[in-house]
């Protein structure tokens, strides 16, 4: 009878244990698939709201959509199909399997997607923002439906603005349809990732004996296909090895008993450590082993939980590097996976183990930091992470300069809600961007005032511009490093508001390239400086050019005309530029570079090491001076290997003919080291501060000019 008993438990115990692990798998893959839908959408996202994409369609540049809308999706989501649609639904684009193909494909799957189109036209011109989020940046719409034959995720999203000064129709944006086939290659990965052995997509549920189905559904309910697949049943492996030997030893049923609930208890082991591996595969990023967006949104519920409970204070750091798609468009996806790694194991070391530091996608970073003892403690963590960032990253044979930015809320006691802090670290990040990079702001109730500063900065610059005399050019010395010889002068340009006072470079540069301004403040500049240049006993005037005037196709004659206008000779004149203009010009930067380098003009790397820079690149570059960013030199005598840094660049520039610059020079120590290392000319204010064009020719031309300068500066 008590074998009777035993045997009858064995059976239950494996149809239990076959039946919970069927279960798991079962949920297992309807998760991935629900998962899968929201992770489409969050791809086009990073394509669709924005500026640049916005513009593309309009003006229908096939060869830029393919590269960003089309392809682009292919090889790095895994995307099977990208459709772009005009505002009358007609389709201008299509891609399959990252290929370009007749834009009237899209009719083939026409009849699952026109509804979808349809019904985001109708939220769009309704003015729905229905799901929109920190993480969601716009509303779309999508489905489970059977595409070309074959079931696939049909995702439909508008292409809108960024920055939201794109004037656009509600409801007459284009359209970006993604394709995301459910079976094929898909389910390859499926069986590689969740050990879903033999992974098949049927039109019906006839499974064998030994399969098990998980039918897959679309929006309305409706059973578009199933998944089979042959689920791991730890309960009949056992059984199966154990059943002869409790047979042949039936008289020691009680021993084989023992044995076999062992066996149950290891397996059972092994199957919580399989699970155990799959959960941490759905909640961490495969790239970086940090938690992913789910894991991070369940942290930081818990940490504002925890917090409120407690009365503690939290942080949440929201980080994006600086000019990471640089790094991709110019080294390619693989180096941009070990700058990522790298980037992510430098946060991880820089937090407590309690803290959170999480991977949104891309290059979008979160770090939650929990019981924060002050908000001075919070500065110091950004400002090391800043200062981590800059240092260089090695990537196979060259070295790579980046930065970041982050934007910082925090909660306080009794204050703190997960939603209000994503959005306040959003906004923070947004602002550290504007301000230039490489840094980061905290949100304070002020922020949203501040931007609607900005706003009301732009329309008076825009007046300004037709009131020049709110305008003036400064000038800052430039001296050779061991003679202290006055040799040139940079050419600075100072705005005078008549309310706000004085506007620094740094607010205002930014905003006329943005408001599409720098056109007018360069050449207001450049024709100034040359005019006031030509009398000069001085061998250069460099005037900094934005990237943004070197894009546009009249700028080189536009240089050319001051020139010839001012009478000053263009091998005087040196324009100084970032190394990203240098490094990603298009065909007109190029030409405009060329044409200016033939005339005499010659151009110089400035703030060398700040944002994209890389040592190994320099030698591709067609500059006649560097100029080492101020940050650097005034990292002098700290510890953190800045001497070591600025010797390599001034060591690379001789090797290669170039001469360099040491900005922000302040004291006779750096001064002596630049000059013992070979940098050829000093900047900064041991030396000179920016003096006004008429205070600058009092020392030209006063009679002790030679014996004065130096004393004057």
């Amino acid at each position: 009878m008590l074998n009777v008993v035993a045997a009858g438990f064995l059976y239950w115990s494996t149809a239990e244990a076959d039946r919970i692990s069927t279960d798991r798998q079962r949920a297992l893959v309807d998760l991935v698939v629900s998962q899968l839908r929201e992770t489409v959408a969050h791809d086009q996202e990073s394509v669709t709201v924005w500026d640049d994409a916005v513009e593309g369609v309009r003006k229908r540049d096939l060869g830029w959509i393919d590269v960003n809308l089309g392809s682009w999706m292919n090889s790095y989501f895994g995307h099977d199909g990208a459709y772009i649609l005009d505002p009358h639904d007609e389709p201008i684009y299509a891609s399959i399997g990252g290929g370009v193909v007749d834009p009237a494909k899209l009719y083939e799957i026409w009849s699952r997607a026109g509804p979808l189109a349809s019904n985001l036209r109708r939220r769009l011109r309704d003015g729905d923002e229905e799901g929109i989020s920190d993480q969601v940046l716009s509303i779309g719409t999508s489905d489970i439906a059977v595409a070309g034959g074959r079931p696939a995720i049909v995702s439909v999203k508008p292409i809108v603005s960024d920055s939201g000064e794109i004037e656009q129709i509600a409801g007459e944006e284009y359209l970006h349809i993604a394709v995301r086939y459910l079976d094929g290659t898909l389910l390859q990965e499926l069986q590689d990732s969740y050990l879903l052995d033999g992974l098949r997509f049927t039109w019906d549920d006839a499974v064998a004996a030994d399969e098990a189905a998980s039918p897959l559904t679309n929006s309305a309910g409706n059973v578009m296909g199933y998944y089979i697949w042959r689920p791991y049943r730890p309960g009949s492996i056992v059984f199966g090895s154990v059943w002869p030997i409790l047979v042949g030893l039936f008289v020691i049923g009680m021993a084989a008993l023992s044995v076999l609930l062992l066996v149950l208890r290891r397996r059972s082991l092994s199957l919580n450590r399989s699970q155990a591996e799959i959960r941490h595969i759905a909640w961490h990023d495969g790239l970086t082993g940090l938690p992913n967006r789910i894991h991070f949104e369940h942290r930081l519920q818990e940490a504002v939980t925890t917090a409120a409970d407690r009365g503690h204070m939290i942080a949440l750091l929201y980080l994006d590097l600086d000019r990471f798609k640089e790094v991709n468009d110019t080294l390619g996806h693989p180096a941009g996976d070990v700058l990522l790694r790298e980037f992510s194991d430098r946060l991880s070391r820089a937090v407590d183990p309690a803290d959170t530091v999480a991977r949104l996608g891309g290059d979008e970073f979160t770090i939650i930091l929990r019981n924060v003892d002050s908000e001075e403690a919070i500065e110091q963590l950004c400002s090391k992470l800043v200062e981590s960032a800059r240092h260089p990253f090695h990537l196979s044979d060259t070295q790579i300069f980046v930065g970041v930015s982050i934007g910082v809320a925090v909660g306080r006691a009794g204050e703190v809600d997960a939603i209000d802090l994503t959005r306040q670290a959003d906004m923070a990040l947004y602002a550290a961007k504007k301000n230039g990079r490489s840094g980061y702001a905290v949100f304070t109730t002020d922020l949203e005032t501040l931007l609607t500063e900005r706003r009301e900065l732009e329309r008076d610059l825009r007046k300004a511009l037709d009131l020049p005399e709110q305008f003036q050019i400064h000038y800052q010395p430039l001296f050779e490093a061991k003679s202290r010889k006055l040799v040139g002068v940079e050419a600075l340009l100072r705005w005078q508001h008549p309310v706000r006072g004085a506007v620094g470079p740094d607010v205002f540069i930014p905003l006329a390239e943005e408001a599409g301004l720098i056109d007018r403040l360069g050449e207001i500049v450049l024709r100034g400086a040359c005019t006031a240049a030509c009398g000069w006993p001085v061998e250069t005037l460099a005037v900094n050019a934005s990237a943004v005037e070197l894009a546009n196709p009249a700028y080189a004659m536009r240089v050319t005309n001051i020139l010839m206008a001012t009478g000053l000779s263009p091998n005087r004149l040196e324009l100084e530029v970032t190394e990203t203009a240098m490094s990603d010009m298009d065909g007109v930067s190029r030409a405009n570079v060329a044409a200016l380098r033939k005339l005499g003009v010659r151009f110089a790397l400035d703030d060398f090491g700040t944002g994209f820079s890389s040592l190994g690149r320099l030698q591709q570059l067609d500059v006649d001076r560097i100029k080492i960013d101020r940050s650097f030199i005034s990292g002098f005598g700290s510890g953190n290997g800045d001497e070591a840094i600025v010797r390599a660049i001034v060591d690379l520039a001789k090797a290669r003919g170039l001469r360099t610059t040491g900005e922000g020079v302040e004291t006779a120590e750096q001064s002596s080291f630049l000059a013992e290392i070979g940098c050829d000319e000093l900047q900064g204010f041991l030396m000179g501060r920016p003096l006004s064009q008429d205070a600058l020719q009092d020392v030209f031309f006063s009679n002790e000019t030679n014996n004065r300068t130096r004393s004057h500066f």
